[in-house]
């Protein structure tokens, strides 16, 4: 079964609850907060006060990315803040098993993503552990960019590997998801999607936008 992300990076911050509602209404699954520090990406956003601020809003899981350089600083933070699901980088850690029983430890669930150079062979060892795999189609720090022409064959990379070593972890992708390319990513293997600017950014509007992204998504049956 798919599940939609709706990016809040890409949202009317003047009218955020409002937007938030209107994903929910068209059916989104959970919302996905991006939390840039500056250093690990070139951008800055939010803190903990907006997933504060969110968390009476909706009833929806909130799943908060992690796009910084020491996630291990943050964690509890978030997590007392309401959110529901923490994602952290590879790339900042040599070895994120510790921080991923810590965040288990909070009562979160755990997900750990990867750039698009990167190979998704290193997840394997944080499979058995983890709750979701996101694997990055695009270069994480500013909403907006092109799908990345690569990624599908990553996708179905790291669906065979999730299916051999744990079935029941999430494989979401995040980064130019779109009606365009969500079907695409949905037949590699994918079955969350993160989308920003595809929902918020939509002429129809959002509730509208997310309908139509989870309808996309149908033919993958996972």
């Amino acid at each position: 079964m798919s599940a939609i992300a709706p990016s809040i990076l890409a949202a009317d911050f003047a009218r955020l609850a409002e937007q938030v509602k209107e994903t929910e209404l068209g059916g989104a699954d959970r919302i996905h907060v991006d939390v840039m520090d500056g250093h690990f990406v070139p951008n800055l956003s939010m803190g903990p006060v907006v997933v504060k601020a969110l968390r009476p809003v909706t009833k929806l899981p909130l799943e908060v990315h992690l796009m910084v350089e020491d996630p291990a600083k943050f964690a509890e933070s978030f997590r007392k803040a309401g959110a529901d699901t923490l994602i952290v980088h590879h790339e900042v850690l040599p070895d994120a098993r510790h921080l991923i029983e810590e965040i288990h430890g909070l009562g979160a669930r755990v997900g750990v993503a990867i750039n698009p150079a990167t190979p998704v062979e290193v997840l394997e060892r944080y499979l058995p552990d983890i709750d979701l795999a996101l694997c990055m189609t695009v270069w994480p720090g500013f909403g907006g960019q092109a799908f990345l022409p690569e990624s599908p064959g990553r996708i179905a990379d790291l669906r065979k590997l999730i299916d051999r070593v744990n079935p029941n972890c999430e494989l979401e992708v995040d980064g130019g998801v779109d009606l365009k390319t969500a079907p695409t990513c949905a037949t590699a293997g994918a079955n969350v999607f993160v989308a920003g600017t595809s929902i918020f950014g939509a002429p129809r509007g959002p509730r509208a936008a997310t309908a139509e992204l989870a309808a996309a998504t149908k033919i993958n049956t996972r």
